[in-house]
Protein backbone atom coordinates (compact mmCIF):
# COMPACT_ATOMS: atom_id res chain seq x y z
CA UNK A 1 0.00 0.00 0.00
CA UNK A 2 1.15 3.41 -1.22
CA UNK A 3 1.80 6.40 1.36
CA UNK A 4 -1.02 9.00 2.24
CA UNK A 5 -0.51 12.82 2.09
CA UNK A 6 -2.60 15.47 3.90
CA UNK A 7 -3.14 18.65 1.45
CA UNK A 8 -4.27 21.62 3.70
CA UNK A 9 -6.62 24.07 2.02
CA UNK A 10 -5.31 27.82 1.58
CA UNK A 11 -7.48 31.29 1.37
CA UNK A 12 -10.50 31.01 -1.03
CA UNK A 13 -11.95 27.66 0.12
CA UNK A 14 -13.76 29.72 3.19
CA UNK A 15 -17.40 29.44 3.49
CA UNK A 16 -19.57 30.46 6.14
CA UNK A 17 -21.07 27.15 8.38
CA UNK A 18 -16.95 25.85 8.04
CA UNK A 19 -16.01 23.16 10.84
CA UNK A 20 -19.29 23.38 12.58
CA UNK A 21 -19.20 19.52 11.46
CA UNK A 22 -16.21 18.40 12.54
CA UNK A 23 -16.44 20.33 16.06
CA UNK A 24 -19.59 18.46 17.11
CA UNK A 25 -17.93 15.50 15.48
CA UNK A 26 -14.59 15.47 16.96
CA UNK A 27 -13.25 15.70 20.06
CA UNK A 28 -9.79 16.40 19.31
CA UNK A 29 -11.37 18.91 17.12
CA UNK A 30 -13.37 20.57 19.36
CA UNK A 31 -10.66 21.50 21.69
CA UNK A 32 -8.36 22.81 19.49
CA UNK A 33 -11.19 24.84 17.98
CA UNK A 34 -11.95 25.80 21.60
CA UNK A 35 -8.41 26.85 22.70
CA UNK A 36 -8.43 29.07 19.07
CA UNK A 37 -11.52 30.65 20.14
CA UNK A 38 -10.02 31.72 23.57
CA UNK A 39 -6.88 33.09 21.51
CA UNK A 40 -9.22 35.30 19.56
CA UNK A 41 -13.08 35.83 20.75
CA UNK A 42 -15.37 35.49 18.10
CA UNK A 43 -13.26 33.07 15.43
CA UNK A 44 -16.21 30.10 15.68
CA UNK A 45 -18.91 32.49 14.93
CA UNK A 46 -17.50 33.46 12.20
CA UNK A 47 -16.71 30.38 11.20
CA UNK A 48 -19.95 28.95 11.54
CA UNK A 49 -22.40 31.69 10.78
CA UNK A 50 -19.86 34.14 8.76
CA UNK A 51 -21.13 36.60 6.99
CA UNK A 52 -19.03 35.78 3.73
CA UNK A 53 -18.25 39.42 3.38
CA UNK A 54 -16.55 39.24 6.53
CA UNK A 55 -14.83 36.07 5.96
CA UNK A 56 -13.63 37.40 2.73
CA UNK A 57 -11.56 39.44 4.73
CA UNK A 58 -7.72 38.41 5.09
CA UNK A 59 -7.75 39.37 8.88
CA UNK A 60 -10.71 36.71 9.17
CA UNK A 61 -10.01 34.47 6.56
CA UNK A 62 -6.21 33.42 7.21
CA UNK A 63 -6.97 32.44 11.09
CA UNK A 64 -10.22 30.58 10.90
CA UNK A 65 -9.47 28.71 7.69
CA UNK A 66 -5.91 27.91 9.22
CA UNK A 67 -7.96 26.33 12.47
CA UNK A 68 -10.74 24.48 10.20
CA UNK A 69 -7.75 22.93 8.23
CA UNK A 70 -5.78 21.84 11.57
CA UNK A 71 -9.26 20.62 12.94
CA UNK A 72 -10.26 18.87 10.17
CA UNK A 73 -6.77 17.11 10.05
CA UNK A 74 -6.92 16.23 13.86
CA UNK A 75 -10.31 14.97 12.91
CA UNK A 76 -8.75 12.69 10.02
CA UNK A 77 -6.20 11.34 12.33
CA UNK A 78 -8.40 10.66 15.36
CA UNK A 79 -10.83 8.59 13.33
CA UNK A 80 -6.86 6.56 12.77
CA UNK A 81 -5.51 8.43 9.50
CA UNK A 82 -1.83 8.54 9.88
CA UNK A 83 -0.65 10.68 7.13
CA UNK A 84 3.38 10.13 6.04
CA UNK A 85 3.31 13.81 4.64
CA UNK A 86 2.10 16.71 4.19
CA UNK A 87 1.65 20.26 2.44
CA UNK A 88 -0.42 23.14 2.82
CA UNK A 89 -1.32 25.68 -0.09
CA UNK A 90 -0.55 29.29 1.08
CA UNK A 91 -2.12 29.73 4.37
CA UNK A 92 -3.00 25.73 4.22
CA UNK A 93 1.18 25.52 4.96
CA UNK A 94 1.30 27.23 8.81
CA UNK A 95 -1.67 24.73 9.34
CA UNK A 96 0.21 21.95 7.92
CA UNK A 97 3.17 22.72 9.52
CA UNK A 98 1.33 22.47 13.15
CA UNK A 99 -0.10 19.59 12.36
CA UNK A 100 3.43 18.49 11.14
CA UNK A 101 4.99 19.19 14.82
CA UNK A 102 7.08 22.31 13.30
CA UNK A 103 5.38 24.62 16.32
CA UNK A 104 2.73 24.13 18.89
CA UNK A 105 -1.18 24.92 17.70
CA UNK A 106 -1.02 28.39 19.55
CA UNK A 107 2.08 29.55 18.29
CA UNK A 108 0.40 28.75 14.75
CA UNK A 109 -2.38 30.55 15.02
CA UNK A 110 -0.75 33.23 16.44
CA UNK A 111 1.37 33.06 14.04
CA UNK A 112 -1.56 33.55 11.53
CA UNK A 113 -3.08 36.24 12.75
CA UNK A 114 0.08 38.56 12.56
CA UNK A 115 0.74 37.02 9.11
CA UNK A 116 -2.95 37.93 8.20
CA UNK A 117 -2.30 41.71 9.27
CA UNK A 118 0.62 41.93 7.58
CA UNK A 119 -0.68 40.77 4.02
CA UNK A 120 -3.71 42.67 4.29
CA UNK A 121 -1.63 45.89 5.16
CA UNK A 122 0.88 44.98 2.42
CA UNK A 123 -2.56 44.11 -0.04
CA UNK A 124 -3.76 47.62 0.81
CA UNK A 125 -0.55 49.59 0.29
CA UNK A 126 -0.06 47.61 -3.27
CA UNK A 127 -3.46 47.16 -4.74
CA UNK A 128 -3.57 44.32 -6.84
CA UNK A 129 -5.63 41.54 -8.70
CA UNK A 130 -5.01 37.82 -9.13
CA UNK A 131 -6.53 35.51 -11.66
CA UNK A 132 -6.34 31.94 -12.88
CA UNK A 133 -4.78 31.41 -16.33
CA UNK A 134 -5.89 28.52 -18.17
CA UNK A 135 -5.31 26.24 -21.38
CA UNK A 136 -1.63 27.94 -21.44
CA UNK A 137 1.83 26.32 -20.54
CA UNK A 138 3.74 27.73 -17.28
CA UNK A 139 6.85 29.14 -20.07
CA UNK A 140 3.72 30.80 -22.60
CA UNK A 141 2.06 32.52 -19.29
CA UNK A 142 5.64 33.28 -17.81
CA UNK A 143 6.23 34.93 -21.42
CA UNK A 144 2.88 36.61 -21.13
CA UNK A 145 3.63 38.14 -17.83
CA UNK A 146 6.70 39.44 -19.10
CA UNK A 147 5.46 41.29 -21.86
CA UNK A 148 2.69 42.84 -19.75
CA UNK A 149 5.14 43.78 -17.08
CA UNK A 150 4.61 44.31 -13.73
CA UNK A 151 2.35 40.55 -13.63
CA UNK A 152 4.15 37.75 -12.12
CA UNK A 153 2.87 33.65 -11.82
CA UNK A 154 2.27 33.18 -8.22
CA UNK A 155 0.74 29.91 -8.25
CA UNK A 156 1.61 26.68 -10.44
CA UNK A 157 -1.21 24.40 -9.36
CA UNK A 158 -1.61 21.98 -11.90
CA UNK A 159 -0.37 21.91 -15.64
CA UNK A 160 -2.85 24.06 -17.81
CA UNK A 161 -3.92 26.58 -14.44
CA UNK A 162 -1.62 29.22 -13.32
CA UNK A 163 -2.70 32.11 -11.39
CA UNK A 164 -1.18 35.10 -12.12
CA UNK A 165 -0.96 38.35 -9.61
CA UNK A 166 -1.05 41.98 -10.73
CA UNK A 167 -1.21 45.81 -10.20
CA UNK A 168 -5.05 46.40 -10.32
CA UNK A 169 -4.29 48.65 -13.28
CA UNK A 170 -2.32 45.57 -15.34
CA UNK A 171 -5.34 43.25 -15.21
CA UNK A 172 -7.06 44.31 -18.32
CA UNK A 173 -3.47 44.00 -20.35
CA UNK A 174 -3.07 40.96 -18.52
CA UNK A 175 -6.51 39.19 -19.79
CA UNK A 176 -5.57 40.77 -23.43
CA UNK A 177 -2.50 39.30 -23.76
CA UNK A 178 -3.82 35.82 -22.57
CA UNK A 179 -6.37 35.61 -25.07
CA UNK A 180 -4.31 36.72 -27.73
CA UNK A 181 -2.40 33.39 -26.81
CA UNK A 182 -6.09 31.23 -26.88
CA UNK A 183 -6.05 30.80 -23.10
CA UNK A 184 -8.50 32.59 -20.55
CA UNK A 185 -8.13 34.20 -17.32
CA UNK A 186 -10.28 33.54 -14.89
CA UNK A 187 -10.36 36.79 -11.83
CA UNK A 188 -9.95 35.72 -8.40
CA UNK A 189 -11.98 36.87 -5.37
CA UNK A 190 -9.27 37.85 -3.40
CA UNK A 191 -8.04 41.39 -1.65
CA UNK A 192 -4.19 41.55 -3.24
CA UNK A 193 -1.79 39.89 -4.97
CA UNK A 194 -0.66 37.20 -3.10
CA UNK A 195 2.59 35.45 -3.78
CA UNK A 196 4.32 38.17 -5.64
CA UNK A 197 6.69 40.76 -4.62
CA UNK A 198 4.43 43.51 -3.42
CA UNK A 199 4.10 41.07 -0.40
CA UNK A 200 8.02 41.66 0.11
CA UNK A 201 6.85 43.88 3.59
CA UNK A 202 4.82 41.29 4.36
CA UNK A 203 7.62 38.73 4.13
CA UNK A 204 9.96 40.91 6.06
CA UNK A 205 7.20 41.54 8.78
CA UNK A 206 6.67 37.63 9.15
CA UNK A 207 10.59 37.44 9.46
CA UNK A 208 10.79 39.69 12.09
CA UNK A 209 7.85 37.63 13.83
CA UNK A 210 9.34 34.38 13.13
CA UNK A 211 12.29 35.28 15.09
CA UNK A 212 10.48 35.14 18.19
CA UNK A 213 9.01 31.75 17.31
CA UNK A 214 10.72 28.63 18.48
CA UNK A 215 10.24 25.57 15.28
CA UNK A 216 11.75 22.53 14.82
CA UNK A 217 12.47 19.69 12.14
CA UNK A 218 8.61 18.54 11.31
CA UNK A 219 7.66 14.62 12.81
CA UNK A 220 6.77 13.86 9.07
CA UNK A 221 7.68 15.42 5.68
CA UNK A 222 6.39 19.24 5.33
CA UNK A 223 6.71 20.07 1.82
CA UNK A 224 7.34 23.93 0.90
CA UNK A 225 5.28 25.96 -1.46
CA UNK A 226 8.69 27.92 -2.28
CA UNK A 227 10.49 25.06 -3.16
CA UNK A 228 7.96 22.30 -3.89
CA UNK A 229 10.43 20.16 -1.50
CA UNK A 230 10.33 18.89 1.89
CA UNK A 231 11.37 21.70 4.58
CA UNK A 232 15.35 21.41 5.41
CA UNK A 233 17.67 24.03 6.62
CA UNK A 234 16.03 27.30 7.89
CA UNK A 235 12.81 26.81 8.53
CA UNK A 236 12.19 29.99 9.66
CA UNK A 237 13.39 31.80 6.42
CA UNK A 238 11.51 29.03 4.03
CA UNK A 239 7.85 29.91 6.21
CA UNK A 240 8.53 33.50 6.24
CA UNK A 241 9.61 33.77 2.45
CA UNK A 242 6.23 31.72 1.19
CA UNK A 243 4.29 34.99 1.59
CA UNK A 244 5.97 36.70 -1.09
CA UNK A 245 6.87 33.38 -3.45
CA UNK A 246 4.95 31.49 -5.89
CA UNK A 247 3.00 28.34 -4.64
CA UNK A 248 4.07 25.17 -6.39
CA UNK A 249 1.84 23.33 -5.76
CA UNK A 250 1.87 21.05 -8.95
CA UNK A 251 5.59 20.41 -8.03
CA UNK A 252 4.67 19.43 -4.21
CA UNK A 253 2.43 17.00 -5.76
CA UNK A 254 4.35 15.46 -7.92
CA UNK A 255 7.33 15.12 -5.40
CA UNK A 256 4.98 13.43 -2.75
CA UNK A 257 4.20 10.81 -5.58
CA UNK A 258 7.58 10.27 -6.46
CA UNK A 259 8.51 9.59 -2.48
CA UNK A 260 5.53 6.93 -3.05
CA UNK A 261 2.66 8.72 -2.19
CA UNK A 262 -0.82 7.32 -3.67
CA UNK A 263 -3.43 8.58 -1.33
CA UNK A 264 -4.14 12.18 -1.17
CA UNK A 265 -6.42 13.81 1.46
CA UNK A 266 -7.68 17.24 1.52
CA UNK A 267 -8.31 18.47 4.57
CA UNK A 268 -10.30 21.84 5.01
CA UNK A 269 -13.23 23.50 2.92
CA UNK A 270 -14.01 22.35 -0.44
CA UNK A 271 -12.13 20.06 -2.79
CA UNK A 272 -10.28 22.84 -4.69
CA UNK A 273 -6.38 20.72 -4.31
CA UNK A 274 -8.07 17.44 -4.57
CA UNK A 275 -9.28 18.60 -8.17
CA UNK A 276 -5.51 20.02 -8.94
CA UNK A 277 -4.30 16.85 -8.09
CA UNK A 278 -6.36 14.70 -9.89
CA UNK A 279 -5.42 17.35 -12.83
CA UNK A 280 -1.85 16.78 -11.96
CA UNK A 281 -1.13 12.76 -12.02
CA UNK A 282 -3.20 9.63 -10.98
CA UNK A 283 -3.88 9.20 -7.54
CA UNK A 284 -6.74 7.90 -5.08
CA UNK A 285 -8.45 11.46 -3.55
CA UNK A 286 -10.38 12.13 -0.58
CA UNK A 287 -11.34 15.28 1.37
CA UNK A 288 -12.41 15.66 4.90
CA UNK A 289 -14.17 18.70 5.80
CA UNK A 290 -17.57 17.80 7.72
CA UNK A 291 -18.41 14.34 9.35
CA UNK A 292 -19.98 13.54 6.13
CA UNK A 293 -16.94 13.64 4.19
CA UNK A 294 -14.84 12.05 7.02
CA UNK A 295 -17.41 8.95 6.72
CA UNK A 296 -16.49 8.68 3.40
CA UNK A 297 -12.90 9.16 3.85
CA UNK A 298 -12.57 5.94 6.21
CA UNK A 299 -14.80 3.96 3.91
CA UNK A 300 -12.79 5.09 0.57
CA UNK A 301 -9.81 4.22 2.69
CA UNK A 302 -10.78 0.72 4.20
CA UNK A 303 -12.49 -0.42 0.74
Amino acid sequence: MGKIAFLFAGQGAQKAGMGRSIYEASTAARKAMDEAESIRPGTLAQCFEGPDEALRQTVNTQPCLMLVDYACALAAREAGVAPDCAAGFSLGEVAAAAFAGMLPFEAAFRLVIRRAELMQAAATRHPGAMGAVLRLSAGQVEAVCARVGEAYPVNYNCPGQIVVACLEDRFDALDAAVTAQRGRVMRLNVSGAFHSPWMREAEAGLAEYLAGVDLKAPDIPLYANATGRPYAGDLKALLSRQVASPVRFEDSVRAMAEAGVTTFIEVGPGTTLGGLTRRTLTARVFNVEDEQSLRACMEGLNA
